[in-house]
């Protein structure tokens, strides 16, 4: 194992990225299982979990990025400058995810006239009028985008597992909970 001290994220990044990861491994498979359901009182039950959890990954954007520029990552460790470009362009394209798919299915629902009302709470505004062309062009849209997003999260924990398991670079621990070994 590398001996360099390793120095970690902000608590704070932790705590967000962890929050989001877990919104995201709950919302894709929610939204893949209940895509094909016959319509029913379920459906849109489900339909409503799938919105809140998307604003909230979407409201815990603008936190992660503030905090991200007030306490920038660690130093990257020690790699081949590939890695390090192929990390910072999956990073910039996660964030962009992160923000654009529950963006476009607040969208989505705006254009399909199904307003969005967050924990059955808060009413959110309509994004944009009632339009069935464009509800179904954002339905794609969003579709794509949770796939690409599914895609770059599979990426991102597999290059994880990798640092840790075959480089034992210490890359993982610095983004887990608690106190670095």
């Amino acid at each position: 194992m590398n001996t360099q001290s390793l120095s970690r994220y902000s608590g704070a990044a932790i705590l967000i990225h962890w929050l989001t990861a877990l919104l995201i491994f709950v919302a894709f498979p929610l939204g893949k299982y209940m895509h094909d359901l016959p319509l029913s009182p379920q459906k849109l039950e489900l339909f409503s979990y799938h919105k809140w959890l998307g604003i909230t990954v979407l409201l815990l954007f603008l936190p992660r990025l503030l905090v991200r520029i007030a306490k920038p990552p660690p130093t990257a460790l020690p790699a081949p400058a590939w890695q390090h470009r192929a990390a910072s362009v999956t990073h910039a394209l996660l964030y962009l995810l992160i923000l654009l798919v529950p963006l476009s299915g607040w969208l989505m629902s705006s254009a399909k006239g199904v307003s969005v009302v967050y924990l059955s709470l808060v009413p959110l505004p309509d994004l944009v009028d009632k339009n069935k062309e464009l509800g179904s062009l954002l339905k794609e849209f969003h579709e794509a985008l949770s796939t690409g997003l599914f895609v770059l999260v599979a990426l991102h924990l597999a290059a994880a597992i990798k640092h840790h398991v075959i480089d034992k670079d210490g890359t993982l621990r610095r983004m887990l909970p608690g106190r670095n070994t």
